[in-house]
């Protein structure tokens, strides 16, 4: 018979294995930090609602200096713009399935209940109210159009329509552009640079470092972006750490 200690250091050193095991499993445990400060931090939701403000305050102005009769419109991203996925995600990362495969996506277009991104509808709302055309451009599916549709419906946001809601096809360029044809677009929305332009789309990293440089003078103008920790093209990049050797007091 063991003794008990050695019973009890054998269990202990078992569970260590085995949390040492899964850890080593389970990667996706990494998304949890941003995954958390993107659902749950008040600093998150803080940044959004002062996107959506500042985003409102831009609009007046374009209003102001175009003249209510101007054809104006703005173009918003959804996901992590105005809709709040984080649901799916944290469910994905619950299950070690990694989120960023985007193979649960079409299954949550289809049957998720995503949440208002908080700013969003209020913001919307004054456009429409103000007479300004909206329009949803998103890399959603187009096969599950009717069923994004149905969820912009159910979350009573205004002017949804098959004409407004331009989902994945031709690039977001194409579909920006030819809303600017048609319209004086005044502003644009997005938790992604290339939400913006297609050059952010095609650059690397550091191509997107100089891009932001290049165009300072329009985020807060006409560009708006809203915070998204979740996931981005920054998610695999190398982080630069300090050299000194570790020291604690």
């Amino acid at each position: 018979m063991w003794p008990a200690a050695a019973v009890t250091g054998l269990v202990a050193s078992l569970a260590a294995g085995q949390a040492l095991a899964d850890d080593a499993i389970c990667t996706q445990k990494a998304y949890s930090m941003g995954l958390r400060y993107q659902q749950q931090s008040a600093e998150a939701e803080a940044l959004q609602r002062q996107g959506f403000a500042l985003a409102t305050y831009r609009l007046k102005e374009q209003i102001e200096e175009h003249g209510e009769d101007a054809d104006l419109a703005i173009i918003t991203d959804l996901d992590e713009t105005v809709l709040d996925n984080s649901p799916l995600l944290a469910r994905d990362m619950a299950e070690c399935h990694d989120y960023t495969t985007w193979d649960t996506w079409k299954h949550w277009e289809r049957e998720g209940d995503p949440r208002l991104i908080p700013g969003a509808k209020a913001f919307l709302d004054y456009a429409d109210e103000k007479g300004v055309t909206i329009f949803y451009i998103s890399d959603r599916y187009q096969e599950n159009e009717a069923d994004t549709i149905a969820t912009l419906e159910a979350l009573d946001l205004p002017q949804v329509s098959e004409d407004s809601v331009m989902l994945l096809g031709p690039p977001k360029a194409e579909r920006r552009a030819k809303v600017a044809d048609e319209h004086t677009l005044v502003m644009q929305l997005g938790d992604s640079l290339h939400d913006f332009d297609g050059k952010f789309a095609d650059a690397d990293l550091a191509g997107q470092h100089a891009l932001v440089k290049e165009n300072a003078e329009r985020f807060g103008q006409d560009w708006i972006v809203l915070p998204n920790a979740a996931y981005g093209d920054w998610s695999d990049a190398e982080l630069t750490t300090w050299g000194a050797p570790l020291e604690t007091e």
